[in-house]
């Protein structure tokens, strides 16, 4: 098809000129390429494009744009000259990857237009036009990806400046005395919910505003007078004098949003209040916040003017704008911006004119940067930028990696600007990166390479970095090599490219096919070294890769343990010492299997095989075996006699390993004991002994009641033990068992009381116990504040008993301490320490438990 000029500057030029002088990203659109053309249409198009914008450049409003496709058409024609030589392959990757930026560049507007949009998910045509702008596509795409994320683009609703009627502000005194958030509510109560007031008041399922207002003016009439009515009579005046209420509601409505806006920077905060709160429906909440957020005045004149020129960054534009107006014309906050305006031209041309002359590029650039921050307009600059290319890196190293190719280099010495490399191999772009390194994952293999490292600087770039030519050759994969009874045996996948596989045993060549070998020339018990190359043709004749290599000793047949001892080790429990008689040749090795073996006992098997069909034990040598750790549960130990890859199958024995409880507790709680643990993994009972009673207890009986619960006297001693237990071969079978010792204590019970006139009163502690005990030491503590003591060091001492016969009375004069305070006792008792509950008190040895009265009687208020 012929080249459209018209179309081109329609549906190419104008859109990017549209986009802030940001040409399009996707390749086919920029050249107008399709897939189905040949080389010489891609040459012919191409050139016909760059013609059309050779003409363009010569329209003002194109000029930007045309020098800035023309600048960017470098980076594309080595990918050009390659199309018109006959390889389309470097234009098919440079397409798909421009296309992919351009989905970039869509990605990014569009995740700008939700974050500006917000979750009032609406835009003023203004904003759409310079997101659009700034991001580099089109208006009509804009709106098409605001349309595909659901928000709406449309011009603020105008809302009311000033009240519908003039005693609005009397109104409002009056709801605030009625405790009402906005008239509506007066009106309509709870039934306001989802209140509309743009585009018509209404409120779904209610009366209209002239019958609501009769309501209201019949139910206040209907109530005591008092200041609560004389607040209503005023309202309903408001409404009733206005010319139309629903417009003095929508005004109430609005005046209290433009309240909340400065105290709700969020929009999300502002539409609960305004949904909630006011009880607007979510429509015109949305559109109410919408308009209130985007009020404000429009500025005209030259200062408005010039404002807009430098808010845009046309400095130079305003610059050119401010000389064409009258003398008259610049005063005020109008002279003010010229001259700010022509301060800062002339400092960018300074600056302009410094990089120039400048010698080092980076100066040159670090001073344009300088100037366009003043003047993003500067005319010029942007072209002389995009000449001053960075220093270029250096030391380009190349080295295969497994498949890939590892690429790394030093960095460019340039200090101004962000540096990034382009990476390219044998002239064609393969990726761009901001570090000195880089990979190759798919490189064409048996073929030279040559890479090659451009540093950039937006878009000039220095002179490429070249890395020695190399070749990629693939070694054989998945290379693996097995030994039996004098014999090696090894397998590979050869790769696509190869022409074969070489294998030499310490230097000697050994038959081998495409896919593996088989070598019985070697001697049981000697290790030898095997390289398996890859051949691969070449102009010179073959080339042989390093290839794999791998030490391989070949052993001869193993001899089986017929038969073993096991027992448990006291010292560490779960641990089985294994005794056996250790075969000629091969390690021996244990395997749990869930049934008893396959095989019979001097079987031979694969070593692949045997690991496959049951579980390793974990296991570490002893002076007379070995020591090792079943799993739990019942499993069938083998022994195995292991020799390279081949494992022989020896005897067997049924095992059952039962694990003991861990985290064993008891706990008392009055004159019931608490016991707890971690139930063993695969046991299904456990034997609980109290006092040596056994008794057997399911997993879900003890899930079930939470544990397992004693009724036993405090005083009472007891000992604990848990042990896993199982039915095997119709007998029970009881494992290792964890135990704890409770020892009894007596409890002991004190209450406080006054007695005594409020000048000489006292204090009396009363202390009981079901039998008789001796107490080595009682305190009586005194704390002040709301918190109480919680040992005896923790507070005042009032004063304290040695060797107290319970039960006793006791009498202290009462402390002369401002209330909030606390008083309590702590005791040490016959046989330990003493807890502060009875819920506490599991001793070592046993004693007495302190029990504490009710707290009315310890704090004093």
């Amino acid at each position: 098809m012929a080249f459209d000029e018209r179309r081109y500057t329609r549906e190419v030029l104008e859109p990017a000129r549209e986009a802030g002088g940001l040409p399009p990203e996707d390749l086919r659109i920029r050249y107008q390429l399709h897939e189905a053309m040949t080389s010489a249409d891609v040459t012919a198009t191409v050139k016909q494009v760059r013609q059309c914008w050779r003409r363009a450049r010569g329209m003002l409003k194109y000029k930007r744009l045309a020098d800035r496709l023309e600048a960017d058409h470098a980076r594309f024609a080595p990918i050009f000259t390659a199309a018109a030589e006959g390889d389309l392959q470097p234009l098919r990757d440079a397409l798909g990857e421009s296309e992919r930026r351009a989905e970039r560049r869509l990605s990014d507007a569009g995740s700008r237009l939700e974050d500006a949009a917000g979750p009032l998910r609406m835009l003023t045509p203004a904003l759409l036009a310079t997101i659009a702008r700034s991001s580099g596509v089109g208006q009509e795409e804009a709106e098409r990806l605001a349309a595909r994320r659901s928000i709406e683009v449309r011009e603020p609703d105008a809302l009311p400046e000033a009240a519908p009627y003039s005693g609005y502000g009397r109104a409002r005194e009056a709801l605030d005395t009625l405790g009402l958030s906005h008239l509506g509510r007066f009106l309509y109560g709870d039934r306001c919910a989802d209140m509309r007031v743009l585009d018509g008041f209404a409120v779904p399922g209610a009366p209209s505003v002239e019958d609501a207002l009769a309501e209201a003016e019949r139910y206040w009439a209907a109530r005591t007078r008092g200041p609560w009515t004389v607040g209503a009579d005023t309202v309903i005046a408001a409404l009733r004098n206005s010319p139309d209420p629903g417009l003095l509601i929508r005004y109430d409505i609005v005046a209290r949003l433009r309240e909340r806006v400065p105290e709700h920077p969020y929009d999300d905060s502002l539409l609960r209040h305004a949904t909630t709160e006011l009880d607007l429906a979510a429509g015109d909440a949305r559109r109410l916040i919408f308009a209130v957020r985007g009020e404000g005045g429009v500025a005209t004149g030259p200062a408005a003017r010039l404002r807009e020129l430098v808010d845009a960054g046309e400095i130079h534009a305003a610059a050119d704008f401010a000389e064409a107006l009258d003398a008259g014309a610049l005063t005020g906050d109008a002279a003010e911006l010229a001259t700010e305006v022509r301060a800062r031209l002339a400092s960018a041309v300074r600056l302009r004119d410094r990089a120039r002359a400048a010698l080092d590029p980076d100066d040159a650039w670090i001073a344009l940067r300088d100037a366009l921050q003043r003047v993003p307009d500067l005319p010029g600059a942007s072209e002389l930028l995009l000449r001053l290319a960075p220093h270029p890196a250096r030391a380009v190293r190349a080295s295969v990696q497994g498949e890939g190719v590892g690429l790394v280099w030093q960095p460019s010495p340039s200090r101004a600007g962000r540096v990034v490399y382009d990476v390219l191999r044998n002239g064609t772009p393969l990726t761009t990166t901001d570090r000195p390194s880089a990979r190759d994952e798919r490189p064409p293999v048996n073929v030279p390479i040559v890479y090659a490292v451009v540093a950039r600087r937006e878009e000039a770039v220095a002179m490429p970095a070249v890395a020695a030519a190399l070749i990629v050759r693939p070694e054989p994969g998945e290379v693996r090599f097995g030994s039996g009874d004098g014999v090696v045996s090894g397998t590979w996948t050869l790769p696509a490219e190869a022409a074969r596989v070489r294998v030499t045993r310490d230097g000697q060549v050994v038959a081998a096919g495409d896919t593996g070998f088989r070598d019985r020339d070697v001697v049981n018990g000697t290790s030898y070294t095997y390289v398996v190359s890859a051949v691969y043709p070449g102009q010179d004749g073959e080339a042989v890769t390093p290839g794999v290599r791998r030490a391989v000793t070949p052993h001869g047949r193993p001899q089986p343990v017929t038969g073993f001892t096991l027992r448990a080790d006291p010292a560490a429990p779960g641990t089985f010492l294994v005794r056996y008689e250790e075969p000629p040749e091969g390690a021996v090795e244990f395997v749990a299997l869930d049934v008893p073996p396959p095989w019979p006992v001097g079987t031979t098997l694969s070593l692949a095989e045997l690991r496959a069909a049951g579980r390793a034990i974990p296991a570490f040598a002893t002076r007379d075996g070995q020591a090792i750790r079943p799993g739990a549960g019942r499993e069938v130990l083998v022994a195995v006699t292991v020799a390279g890859e081949m494992a022989t199958i020896g005897g067997h024995v049924d095992h059952i390993n039962l694990a003991p409880p861990t985290g064993l507790t008891a706990q008392r709680r009055g004159g019931a004991v608490l016991v707890g643990f971690e139930w063993p993994q695969d046991v299904t009972e456990v034997e609980v002994r109290r006092n040596g009673h056994p008794a057997i207890v399911t997993s879900a009986a003890y899930r079930a009641r939470g544990g397992v619960r004693y009724e036993v006297p405090e005083s009472e001693a007891v000992a604990i033990e848990v042990a896993a237990t199982s039915v095997v071969d119709g007998r029970r079978v009881r494992g290792p068992a964890a135990r704890l010792a409770l020892p009894g204590h007596i409890p002991v019970r004190y209450d406080l009381s006054y007695k005594g006139p409020s000048w000489k009163r006292s204090v009396v502690v009363e202390v009981t116990a079901d039998r008789p005990v001796t107490l080595r030491r009682l305190a009586l503590v005194l704390k002040p504040g709301h918190i109480q003591p919680r040992t005896a060091d923790d507070g005042l001492v009032l004063d304290h008993w040695t060797d107290l016969e319970v039960p006793a009375r006791l009498t202290v004069p009462a402390p002369r301490q401002a209330k909030p305070y606390w008083l309590r006792c702590f005791a040490e008792g016959d046989g330990g320490t003493v807890a502060e509950d009875a819920s506490e008190a599991v001793g070592g040895r046993g004693g007495v438990a302190l029990i504490d009265p009710p707290v009315r009687r310890l704090k004093m208020e």
